[in-house]
């Protein structure tokens, strides 16, 4: 019989010898790991440890009673949202807010870059950038604040301008049919300058000799843009939006809070504001709890879901 050559290269290492090389490589890198030591106990002081508190939404929490004297009431907190006559409501509102600023906010600085990455003026295009920067270092009571300024029926800015136009002013604060637009245009103002840093830098790896090749073959400027820039930044594009869809139904507190009157409640009422009115100001601590934890379970089940359909579609992701 013929003899038959194994090639022993590929043979599986033994478990002991990987124990070994892991060990070796903590201790060779044992000053990086100690550097990581800080935020591991950070994450896990801060966000880990807190979780342990989300069973008070399976219980009737007492603060007087304290969490393990508290009685266990199961999914009781569960059912009250659910069968709440407000919840549907304030279930619609957040998710139009959410498709809102995934379809308007979430693109804004992935064009900002775009547009920025085609400046050949390097002095010019720091200039905007700086300029585009500075209102994400503005809280938002300032922003709310320049929205009053500005959009108020009496003297604001911008009816002033549409009176000398139109004869006509909005009144854009108080009317539910202007809210949406006002909270997803301060959003867009506020953040979308300060969110083109991750993807100006993921341009800045992308190699010239592509663009050349492109314009050798007579591609514009526009497609350029279409076959090289985006194909470049395509999986920072998607991990982002693996990210966006955890926070998909967090409609950011301060925001939404500021610019709600008594007139628009109708439609401003989202899932953040309901927390602080019945868990702070009620002290319902357990039914916010089960409201929040019905956030997380909504996040968590977005960002598989998406991570799924980037997995089947061929793109990178996270995990």
């Amino acid at each position: 019989m013929p003899k038959v050559d194994v090639d022993h290269s590929t043979s599986i290492e033994p478990i002991s010898v990987r124990k070994v090389s892991k060990w070796k490589m903590l201790k060779r890198d044992k000053w990086l790991f100690l550097l990581l030591l800080p935020g591991l106990i950070w994450f896990l002081v801060f966000k880990y440890v807190p979780m342990w508190g989300a069973l008070i939404a399976f219980k009737d929490y007492s603060p007087y009673l304290g969490f393990w004297a508290s009685d266990w009431v199961g999914f009781t907190h569960f059912e009250r949202l659910f069968q709440n006559p407000d919840f549907y409501r304030i279930l619609k509102n957040t998710l139009i807010l959410a498709f809102y600023e995934t379809i308007f906010v979430f693109p804004a600085p992935i064009i900002l870059a775009l547009m920025l990455n085609e400046i050949r003026f390097t002095k010019y295009k720091r200039i905007i950038q700086t300029v585009i920067y500075i209102p994400n270092f503005m809280s938002w009571v300032i922003v709310a604040s320049l929205s009053y300024v500005f959009l108020t029926t009496s003297g604001g800015a911008v009816n002033v301008i549409i009176e000398s136009l139109t004869g006509q002013t909005f009144n854009f604060l108080s009317s539910p049919e202007w809210f949406r637009s006002m909270i997803i245009g301060q959003q867009i103002w506020k953040d979308a300058g300060f969110g083109t840093i991750i993807f100006l830098a993921a341009l800045s790896g992308v190699s010239s000799e592509q663009y050349e090749a492109a314009i050798v073959d007579g591609a514009g400027r526009f497609r350029r843009m279409w076959h090289v820039t985006l194909p470049a930044i395509r999986n920072v594009i998607v991990i982002l939006l693996i990210l966006r869809m955890g926070n998909f139904l967090d409609q950011g507190f301060q925001q939404i809070y500021l610019m709600t009157n008594s007139l628009n409640r109708s439609v401003a009422d989202v899932f953040d504001v309901y927390i602080y009115f019945s868990g702070i100001t009620q002290g319902a601590f357990s039914h916010s709890t089960a409201v929040g934890l019905f956030k997380g379970v909504v996040g968590i089940i977005l960002i598989l879901s998406t991570r799924y359909i980037a997995k089947r579609l061929n793109q990178e992701t996270l995990f």
